[in-house]
């Protein structure tokens, strides 16, 4: 029988966070500027679902409802909480951009194509593959 103490939470490595260009756009001294991202625990993806989760009457039933989960709203309240840099929650940029909030501003501070990339990248992306690609190089 294993020891457990290997998932005890102090000895549980935690993520790093990712850099990556999210828009060509945004430059310093002519390079594209990273941008840095959290990874966001399950607990913290529970929550945001459920704030995006509606209870919706059937219609022509009487006390049935089902459940409307605006898959929308939640990949900007993702984008949001997972976004470390740039500061979305800094007042001088929301206002460089008209707007008040985290959220606001990532819906108008990126094109549809980089707003893509970024949650392509907080959905999509597991340390699983990126530990799956590592074993299949070590392989070759």
């Amino acid at each position: 029988m294993q020891n457990l103490t290997c998932f005890l939470a102090n000895n549980v490595e935690k993520r790093t966070n990712k850099k990556v260009v999210i828009s060509e756009r945004i430059k310093n001294n002519g390079k594209p500027v990273e941008w840095e991202i959290r990874s966001i625990s399950a607990e913290e993806d529970e929550v945001l679902r459920k704030s995006c989760t509606k209870k919706v009457p059937v219609t022509g039933k009487k006390n049935q409802f089902t459940q409307d989960f605006d898959s929308n709203a939640y990949l900007v309240k993702l984008a949001a909480k997972a976004v470390v840099y740039p500061d979305l929650n800094n007042a001088e940029l929301q206002n460089s951009y008209g707007v008040m909030g985290a959220e606001q501003l990532i819906k108008v501070m990126l094109y549809k194509d980089e707003f893509d990339r970024l949650t392509e990248l907080l959905v999509n992306s597991s340390e699983a593959e990126d530990i799956n690609e590592l074993i299949e190089e070590a392989k070759n």
